[in-house]
């Protein structure tokens, strides 16, 4: 991995937030992570500021404005930024909802582990791999 890989998080829950930053910095602490509250707010970053270009985006699906689903299909039409890894992180556990993502272009699906530990092993696994 790059040393100066980068990650953005978009989830509408700060405790998500909070709980997703300590298990990176436990997992690897060398990933800048960068996080966003809304869907619509990450996407008008990511179009106004082409310099802005995150390693990896890890999207939670179930948020107000624009959902996940939503996100990941506008951001497959941007030639640009199609082409970033995008893992959804999400309570659901909805099979056609994890089909659903990947088929429209999501990197990897992974439900929101229900312990830190779990979190730190899952991320640890994915960014070792």
């Amino acid at each position: 991995m790059p040393p100066s890989t980068s990650v953005v998080l978009i989830d509408d829950d700060h405790d998500d937030h909070e709980i997703f930053s300590i298990a990176l910095r436990e997992a690897v602490p060398s990933i800048k992570c960068i996080y966003f509250d809304s869907g619509k707010i990450a996407l008008n970053k990511l179009l106004e500021d082409q310099s802005f270009k995150p390693d990896y985006i890890f999207l939670d699906l179930n948020m107000p404005g624009m959902t996940g689903i939503q996100f990941l299909e506008t951001i497959k039409k941007q030639d640009f930024i199609s082409k970033i890894p995008i893992i959804v992180y999400s309570t659901s556990m909805l099979p056609q909802e994890k089909e659903k993502a990947l088929q429209m272009g999501a990197h990897r699906f992974f439900i929101k582990p229900s312990s830190h530990t779990e979190l730190i092993s899952l991320l640890k696994s994915f960014f070792e791999s």
